[in-house]
């Protein structure tokens, strides 16, 4: 519970001089025969009154976001032409949501392929939302795989919709912004243990120093320990950043951080299909693969940003930031056996089914990542007309050494249903490392106008300008490389009929060039992938944001249609030198997310998306496919023309509300649910709809101290989360988690 900090003792005294003077005027010592006060007719001195304000950043006492910088430069939501989820940082701590897959798990419209090399692929509106790709911090791209953490972040924008005008390729479904905690004029700590089931323990710190009438200083710890089965979590990070020229026409930013994991990955559980339906099976918190598996890596990164306030009302933002990431990969993949010569049914499984560890999964990188990028806004009038300019320019350079299967062929021993941590391990015995080399620079120049014809109606209008430049160096010794002269547009209409609502219309484009360092890196001899031009995009959106009570809680609906009009199809002549452009599918649906305070004493978080309409329209995947030397055909059970695309439920909703009982006792309870789905890759299977609900209760001890207890997926819910065309990753098991805060 946020409290306002006490005055300090130099404003207590400057606001009991005034609240002297003002009871005593200009006659301070002046006395009538009786000793009573004289009066005098005097005007009073202007006097000063000096107090410690909160300056704590909104996101740590609400669910409610009003602004945003995910629309370059710091902007009204309600002046976003498209549907902007926030999650907040108070969500985020009320719901203990610890990473990044945690945030979009309480994101409608957001769901999770399950990569056959141990990572996920988040999908945005059906369409793939590359980790690599469309995932930034602070409107900045960040270039890498790696284990997301919540401890630095202040909340986390979803930006629904094309907007390759605003961040350049990718961002078809949307992008996902972190935004980062900044340095805040107060000096205020705060420190969490937590610990919970699968022996997890969690410390995090955040400690904010102010150190003078215009800078401050905010260090950002984490610690987390778990070991559930077999599955292990252990992770690092701090994030330092100095902050100085607050409120000045110069203010600065320097900040660092680092994450260092070693986790065991959970890559696979297989599934057995009953009548089409995929069920699931092994127990979510059960570990199968082996003590030598590994999800390792570390992630370093510095930024230093400039902020010019000029003098005409004028603002240049420059921020450079470089970073280095490291990533090893290695899984297993696990699969039912024949016990006692039967094959595994759903009907028959049991502790004694036997789990053979088929294969491994190994993923190598290391990614240098340099993004410079440069941001000027300014209001113009033009009698009764404004007009907002935000333009700028941004230069990213990757480059990147990968090895995106580099499985470990050791011999690896099976195990049993009722044994799945077993302490089994094998020799590391992957040898050299075939590293594939990647190199990409990207220089992108944009322009946005919003010119608004009265304080009600608004026109934005915006066009950018990439330049890719890709090369590759495959690991077989093939090299070719790839430029592309890329165009995007974005343009909406705004009406604002008072300070309480906001309409909007918009229509945007997206690109996804194939030259990308994650989904499109190919190996020797195939290069059809990354000589195939850019896909491209676009999204048409209707829709509304609401103040309503008092500003006190926003309701934001929004009707969609997102098409991809020229996808990748694979070219039936196998001897071109590319693949085709000819495919193309559609998503249309609402959008709705509601945050903020019912009441006084009611706080609640909404997020539903309603996708009825979604249809590959045009693909050249044959429902037949054909071995060219043995003859043999077969079925192909990839998604063809006419199918609903994968990953693509109809409904996905997630609802959190709290309740301030009194001064001590804060309750909440939560559901998150997604509809049935099929795999990309298999239109035969289909996972079941699932809801999970979440529980809260939290004891405020004084305004220093709190407990806090979180019981997540109450009634153990057993469901597939991520899916994948043969397997599927499941759902957290039901978890308990207690935490002490500490605020001083």
């Amino acid at each position: 519970m946020s409290r306002q900090r006490p005055l300090s003792a130099p404003s207590l005294g400057a606001l009991a001089a005034g609240f002297g003077l003002s009871l005593l005027g200009s006659s301070v010592g002046a006395q009538t025969a009786d000793g009573a006060p004289q009066k005098v007719d005097a005007p009073l001195p202007e006097v000063t009154v000096k107090g410690t304000v909160d300056r704590t950043p909104p996101a740590k006492t609400s669910y409610q976001a009003t602004t945003t910088t995910i629309g370059k430069g710091k902007q009204e939501l309600r002046d976003i032409p498209q549907s902007v989820t926030v999650v907040t940082q108070k969500l985020m701590q009320d719901r203990n949501l610890t990473d990044i897959k945690d945030v979009l798990h309480t994101t409608a419209g957001v769901t999770f392929q399950a990569g056959e090399t141990g990572e996920e692929d988040i999908r945005l509106r059906g369409f793939s939302l590359s980790q690599s790709g469309d995932i930034y911090i602070d409107g900045l791209r960040d270039p890498s795989l790696y284990e997301r953490d919540t401890f630095t972040n202040d909340r986390i924008e979803v930006l629904r919709g094309s907007a390759s005008m605003l961040f350049g390729k990718g961002s078809t479904g949307g992008v996902v912004n972190q935004v980062s905690k900044q340095p805040y004029l107060m000096t205020q700590h705060e420190v969490e243990t937590t610990v919970g089931t699968g022996k997890m323990v969690r410390l995090t710190g955040d400690f904010n120093i102010q150190t003078s009438d215009t800078s401050a200083l905010r260090i950002n710890t984490m610690v987390h320990e778990a070991d559930n089965r077999g599955a292990t979590v252990s992770k690092r990070g701090i994030a330092p950043t100095y902050r100085w020229g607050i409120g000045t026409a110069d203010e600065f930013t320097a900040s660092l951080y680092h994450l260092q994991y070693d986790n065991n990955p959970t890559y696979n559980h297989p599934w057995i299909l009953v009548n089409g339906r995929i069920v699931p099976t092994l127990e979510a918190d059960h570990f199968y693969g082996l003590a030598s598996d590994h999800n390792k890596g570390n992630v370093t990164y510095g930024t230093l940003s400039h902020l010019h306030k000029f003098s005409h009302g004028g603002e240049l933002k420059t921020t450079l930031r470089q970073g280095y990431y490291q990533r090893d990969l290695l899984a297993t993949v696990v699969g039912f056996g024949t016990t006692n010569g039967a094959t595994t049914t759903v009907d028959n499984v049991s502790d004694a089914t036997i789990i053979n560890r088929n294969s491994s999964k190994g993923r190598m990188a290391a990614t240098r990542g340099t993004l410079l990028q440069s941001d000027y806004s300014q209001t113009f009038k033009f009698g009764s007309m404004t007009d907002t300019l935000i333009t700028g320019a941004d230069l990213s350079w990757d480059k990147a050494s990968r090895a995106n299967n580099f499985s470990n062929p050791a011999a690896r021993p099976p195990t049993t249903v009722g044994t799945p941590d077993n302490g089994a391990s094998v020799p590391d015995l992957r040898g050299a490392i075939p590293y594939s080399h990647f190199t990409a620079r990207n220089l992108g120049l944009y322009v946005q106008n919003t010119l608004a014809f009265t304080p009600a109606f608004k026109l934005i209008a915006g066009l950018r300008n990439d330049q890719f430049s890709a090369s590759y160096h495959t690991a077989a010794g093939a090299s070719f490389s790839r430029d592309d002269n890329l165009w995007s547009q974005r343009l909406g209409f705004l009406f604002q009929p008072n300070e309480a609502a906001s309409f909007h219309t918009s229509y945007g484009t997206s690109f996804n060039v194939s030259g990308d360092t994650y989904q499109f890196t190919p190996g020797a001899p195939n290069t059809k992938d990354a000589n195939t031009p850019p896909e491209q995009s676009r999204n048409f959106e209707i829709g509304a944001k609401f103040n309503l009570l008092d500003q006190r809680l926003s309701f934001n609906p929004s009707i969609f249609y997102a098409e991809k009009y020229n996808e990748r199809n694979t070219d039936p002549d196998s001897a071109s030198a590319q693949q085709l452009l000819s495919g193309k599918r559609h998503t249309a649906g609402l959008d709705l997310d509601i945050a903020g305070r019912l009441t006084k004493n009611w706080e609640a978080y909404f997020s539903y998306t309603w996708m009825p309409e979604a249809k590959i329209d045009k693909s050249n995947v044959p429902a037949i496919t054909c071995n060219a030397n043995t003859g043999v055909c077969s079925a192909n059970n990839a998604q063809q023309q006419g199918d609903r695309p994968g990953l693509t439920p109809k409904h996905s909703a997630s609802l959190w509300s709290t309740y301030q009982l009194n001064p001590q006792w804060r309750f909440g309870a939560g559901l998150n649910h997604r509809g049935s789905q099929n795999p990309e890759g298999n239109r035969t299977a289909k996972a079941a709809d699932f809801t999970t609900a979440d529980l809260m209760v939290e004891y405020t001890i004084d305004w220093r101290m709190s407990l806090r207890l979180n019981i997540n997926n109450v009634t153990d819910e057993l469901y597939a989360d991520g899916l994948y065309r043969g397997f599927y990753i499941p759902g957290a098991a039901r978890s308990a988690q207690l935490s002490l805060k500490a605020t001083f």
